[in-house]
């Protein structure tokens, strides 16, 4: 997203003349005043921990019942209930980004977009309360209209060069709205979205918004919607509860978590997948090379994971999955003629198999 220069402002001053006051408050002021509304600045700062938990719905369908999320001081994240952990799925930010696949097993530490997504929403005071904690800087960018409210767009840049927009209202003084480009799927383009806050309660006198919306800004489409239902403030909660489960690998999961690892080095996942392949040859890794080569295909390792899922496709020949596998990763890195092959392959083994007919339709 483009910074906006001193100059800039100026002119959006003159433009908008009827929408801006006469005198525009610093973005310490601005700061200052949203910090107070929300029940001020001292108390935000003495909150140790907080947990969300609520409902979550995409395309107007409910698809978390029990969605819940931690944060936690100096920078602790969890999507996930730490009280009541879920063994199917999890992810976090205990210093660096991790998800957790409780089928087949598999820890992986992401970078990339999946990392940014982790590690850009770490902080219990939000963007601005914790800027400085964060490494963040904030400018002001202008004042426009939002909802027929004025309000005060402050741009936020992150340590790691991520820039999004805060959407101060000026009678209010409450954070009304959120906007970045970023993307949303794992092998998709970054798309620019608007996340609307409303629905503001008091817990334990501080002010948290209830109820987000996210919308895709050029066709305002809602991608999705978060009604928290309770908001608990400062519970003791160990940090390991941040981090990955320990747990003893089997063979198979020790496997694919070192094909994950060594992802950056094609030679190195060959070697590794060959010798396991010579070594048990009893244990069916199909469906989890299929995993972890998705996987590695989203952190943007894309010769490890064309080699592996080739072999892997070789290896299982009448597995429509595996195709498909293959195909899905080709698409990715941009070689549509090649995924296209591979994905009539998987439909020519199972015409019945949607994933595939759905990606396929979907080609260019």
């Amino acid at each position: 997203m483009p910074v906006f220069h001193p100059w800039l402002i100026a002119l959006l001053v003159l433009a908008a003349p009827d929408a801006v006051t006469a005198e525009i408050p610093t973005v310490d002021q601005i700061i200052a005043r949203h910090a107070a509304a929300r029940g001020g600045y001292e108390k935000l700062k003495a909150v140790r921990s907080v947990i969300y938990r609520g409902v979550y719905r995409e395309n107007d369908q409910v698809a978390m019942p029990h969605a819940a999320m931690a944060l936690m001081r100096p920078y602790y994240k969890l999507v996930g209930d730490p009280e009541h952990p879920d063994p199917d799925f999890a992810e976090g930010y205990d210093g660096s980004a991790w998800e957790l696949y409780g089928d087949p097993g598999i820890v992986v530490r992401t970078v990339g977009a999946a990392a940014a997504a982790a590690r850009h929403a770490t902080r219990i005071g939000g963007p601005l309360i914790d800027a400085a904690d964060a490494g963040s800087t904030v400018t002001l960018e202008g004042v426009e209209q939002l909802a027929g409210r004025k309000a005060y767009r402050l741009l936020v840049r992150m340590q790691d060069g991520f820039e999004q927009q805060e959407l101060i209202d000026a009678a209010s003084w409450l954070l009304v709205a959120e906007r970045k480009a970023a993307p949303i799927h794992a092998f998709g383009k970054s798309v620019e979205t608007e996340q609307r806050f409303g629905d503001y309660r008091a817990v334990d006198g501080i002010l948290f918004a209830f109820a987000d919306r996210e919308v895709e800004i050029a066709t305002g489409k809602v991608l999705n919607e978060m009604q928290w239902t309770s908001i608990t403030l400062n519970r003791d909660i160990d940090p390991k509860a941040f981090s990955p489960p320990a747990f003893t690998r089997t063979p198979l999961q020790q496997l694919l978590e070192q094909l994950y690892a060594e992802r950056s080095d094609a030679k190195a996942v060959m070697w590794t997948y060959r010798d396991f392949r010579r070594g048990h040859a009893d244990l069916d890794t199909r469906a989890g090379v299929e995993v972890i080569g998705y996987q590695m295909v989203k952190m943007g390792d894309y010769q490890g994971a064309i080699e592996l899922l080739r072999a892997n496709e070789a290896d299982h020949p009448r597995a429509a999955s595996a195709a498909f596998a293959l195909g899905r990763a080709y698409v990715a890195t941009g070689d549509v003629a090649s995924g296209r092959a591979a994905l009539r392959r998987a439909l020519a083994i199972d015409p019945a198999f949607e994933r595939a007919a759905k990606a396929l339709k979907a080609l260019p």
